[in-house]
């Protein structure tokens, strides 16, 4: 590779702008967006690459439980050059794919800890670097919005931005690698070990903070699209968000929403959202609500290949989470009944709190962070897995789970279905 691993990048951000960049708002990304006008028009170089930096308010006090997170007053990005990411992922060879997503391929890359320029392989740091295919319906946009977010907020369950490349028509991201990939890989690959009934609840709280973090900031900041391959878990399975492309401002000015294109994954966008464009904080909850009946199931939220009727996971079984009966019967099996029947019916009684039809009724997702936390404090004896019936303690629903959007190799790279534009 030459002398690559010496090569130096550009290390701070051009900050002069002081506009904010909005979040994507349709499929159809165009790289003369009025959302870029701050970005050198003739194709930024590398060196001179200037970017529109969101601004969030330091000055607003966020709640004690999230004290952990603060906003960066000014964000603290590498500026890579694309023969730096290069050299990283050795040519973006095909063995250093980690998945693929809506945006494009993801890979692993090594970097130095300290200058954070181009490694050995198998010595310094492990990245993930984000690279957008050409022929995706997403772009500048979503790029542009990761780079707002991720590089503005710190917080213990916010995946960490290292730095970006904007050099020609490349455009790429640099993670921190999150050794043991996405929530979904775990919860719906057939091959991976079963979560038990702590490690998911851990997982759904670290996700948790990092959402109530987000609205409790001072300028409201609405994630809109939480789901399960969005969640990241690093080797001990601590859970941060990631793919912050379609995340958008909050209300001002005593507003009680935005009105804005609909975009998202189908099954986890709420339904005043999808049926009149309003989009609303706790729009936020009810796609967490999707995630946590996912977690007590062990259920996509949408699979045309499992029974008639149960196609779409909400309305089949959010019936049976009232009843501590029928809640029996549509517990993932593979956690073998090891788990209290109280805290599971707490947990499926949240879960009907944040599917509530109308916004208002549903809980902020402070509470939310609050009562996971005591149904994590529960500390029943779980229930004797029975030597009868199946013993390879799946239910039927799960034989039916479908094998697409299966990611294909571990890491930050875990995206499932793509954003989609649901107009």
């Amino acid at each position: 590779m030459g002398n690559c691993w010496g090569t130096q990048a550009k290390a701070q951000v051009d900050n002069r702008s002081t506009s904010t960049s909005t979040p994507v708002t349709s499929n159809n990304s165009n790289s003369n967006s009025n959302s870029s006008s701050s970005s050198n028009e003739g194709g930024p170089s590398s060196s001179t690459t200037s970017i529109s930096l969101s601004r969030f308010s330091a000055s607003g006090r966020l709640d004690e439980a999230f004290s952990s997170g603060h906003i960066l007053p000014t964000p603290n990005l590498k500026i890579f050059t694309f023969a730096e990411l290069k050299c990283a992922t050795r040519n973006f060879k095909p063995d250093t794919v980690l998945g693929e997503g809506g945006f494009g391929r993801v890979f692993k890359g090594w970097l130095d800890e300290k200058t954070l320029t181009p490694s050995k392989i198998g010595t310094g740091m492990v990245v993930a670097v984000k690279k957008l295919n050409p022929e995706s319906m997403q772009g500048l946009e979503e790029w542009q919005s990761e780079v707002n977010f991720l590089g503005s907020l710190s917080h213990p369950n916010l995946v960490k931005l290292l730095g970006y490349c904007m050099e020609d028509e490349e455009l790429l991201l640099v993670y921190e690698f999150m050794q043991k990939g996405s929530l979904e890989n775990h919860l719906f690959r057939r091959s991976s070990e079963p979560l038990s009934w702590s490690i998911r609840l851990k997982i759904v709280i670290g996700a948790a903070r990092g959402l109530a973090f987000l609205h409790n900031s001072d300028r409201q900041v609405i994630y809109r699209d939480f789901k399960a391959s969005n969640i990241l878990l690093d080797g001990n399975f601590n859970a941060k968000l990631s793919d912050s492309g379609l995340a958008k401002f909050g209300p001002s000015g005593g507003d009680s929403h935005v009105t804005t294109r609909i975009m998202g994954t189908y099954g986890y966008a709420a339904p005043e959202y999808v049926s009149t464009s309003h989009l609303y904080v706790k729009s936020d909850v009810y796609g967490f609500g999707v995630v946590l009946l996912e977690m007590l199931t062990g259920l996509r939220a949408l699979d045309k290949n499992r029974p008639s009727g149960q196609h779409n996971l909400i309305e089949w079984a959010k019936p049976n989470l009232s009843n501590p009966r029928k809640l029996k019967t549509i517990m993932d099996a593979r956690m073998e009944k090891q788990y209290p029947m109280k805290g599971a019916l707490q947990a499926a009684k949240l879960t009907v709190s944040c599917l509530e039809t109308g916004p208002k009724n549903r809980p902020s997702m402070q509470q939310v962070v609050e009562t996971l936390e005591q149904i994590e404090a529960i500390k029943d004896k779980p229930r004797e897995t029975s030597s009868t019936g199946n013993h390879h303690g799946q239910h039927p629903q799960q034989q039916h789970r479908s094998p697409r959007h299966h990611l294909k190799r571990g890491g930050i790279g875990r995206e499932g279905p793509s954003h989609v534009s649901m107009r």
